[in-house]
């Protein structure tokens, strides 16, 4: 190899780092209850952004549900309950009657939990 080829190997764009499943989920979940906190009192902004929050956690459910998960059968079924909290939560908050703040509790604990943040 001549230096050509060297600086260029040196100065050749980096190649991003894979991602995993769990920093995908954390990415998007981020994402998605960002939208639930800056919605504020917009109501349009924040029934998108429960719409959203529901088809993440729907999709959830379906694939812990799903006889192939290697998840462990005990938080399987914790985040199928979550799956089903922000489900009817989300659809209460529609009706007027409840707030987001449970929605973002969750979501940013669950961050947390798939950032590995707090685990021991």
């Amino acid at each position: 190899m001549n230096a050509i080829d060297l600086a260029r190997q040196a100065y050749a764009p980096v190649r991003p780092a894979l991602k995993t499943e769990r920093a995908v989920e954390a990415q998007l979940l981020t994402r998605i209850t960002a939208r639930l906190t800056q919605a504020g009192s917009d109501f349009p902004k924040a029934a998108a952004a429960v719409h959203e929050n529901r088809r993440f956690w729907t999709t959830m459910a379906a694939d812990v549900s799903a006889a192939d998960n290697k998840l462990a059968p005990e938080l399987r079924a914790q985040i199928f309950y979550l799956a089903e909290f922000s489900e009817q939560h989300g659809a209460q908050f529609l009706k007027g009657k409840v707030g987001l703040e449970p929605l973002i509790d969750i979501n940013t604990a669950v961050i947390r939990g798939l950032n590995g943040v707090g685990a021991h």
